[in-house]
């Protein structure tokens, strides 16, 4: 015959292992939150030397699967963070790495430049005058490129991403341009600040691709 004290370590062992299976089967074929999350950073993040500009989420606008061809012009995306109390101009541009560089599928691009223009820019414009010409029905002009200089407000930032009013476009690429591959860019700061040279990779797709029967949801499993 067990004692009093016995038979309650009994009772508490027994109910532990029910509470114990019982959150097993609660827990089981259910998928941790954190693992359905995308990772919101998926580019490059550099600064300058002396940290006065940093760069964060540098990459290349995804295309598709076939990427860009040699030639063609592919969208840069990027932010910029001015660190100081003084306004900085960086300026863009594309060389190939250094010699001896690890790194393959690597593309450079003829120029680096701004085609657009800021909506503070466009709201700024004057007003057409009374006399002038009406508007010919010729086609329209291919938008301007500027050289990529680009200037941040002290402690400002700026933003580019593809299909924005103001693009960063690299123009020209020397080869093919696919995912996977790097886009070889050179950042220069006027505050004294040594040439950066970073790779930007081609970004990933926000969302995967649709099946061929062109709905996502089909063949799901619950």
């Amino acid at each position: 015959m067990r004692s009093l004290g016995t038979r309650r370590v009994a009772l508490f062992t027994g109910v532990v292992t029910v509470a114990a299976v019982a959150l097993a089967g609660c827990s089981a074929g259910q998928v941790a939150e954190t693992s359905l999350k995308r990772p919101s950073n998926q580019g490059v993040n550099a600064q300058s030397d002396t940290g006065s500009v940093l760069i964060r989420n540098l990459t290349v606008s995804y295309n598709g699967t076939a990427g860009y061809q040699p030639g063609a012009t592919a969208p840069i995306e990027v932010n910029l963070y001015n660190q100081t109390k003084s306004a900085i101009t960086v300026r863009v541009s594309s060389t190939a790495p250094d010699p001896g560089a690890p790194e393959s599928n690597v593309v450079t691009a003829t120029q680096i430049g701004l085609t657009g223009s800021a909506p503070s820019s466009a709201a700024a414009s004057a007003e057409p005058a009374a006399s002038a010409k009406p508007a010919t029905s010729a086609a329209p002009a291919e938008p301007a490129v500027q050289p990529a200089e680009l200037t941040i407000a002290p402690m400002g930032y700026l933003t580019f991403r593809s299909g924005d009013t103001e693009t960063l476009e690299a123009i020209g690429l020397t080869d093919k341009l696919v995912p996977g591959g790097q886009l070889s860019l050179v950042f220069e700061f006027s505050d004294g600040s040594p040439a950066l040279k970073v790779l930007a990779p081609v970004a990933t797709p926000l969302t995967p691709a649709s099946r061929a029967s062109g709905n996502p949801d089909e063949n799901v499993e619950e």
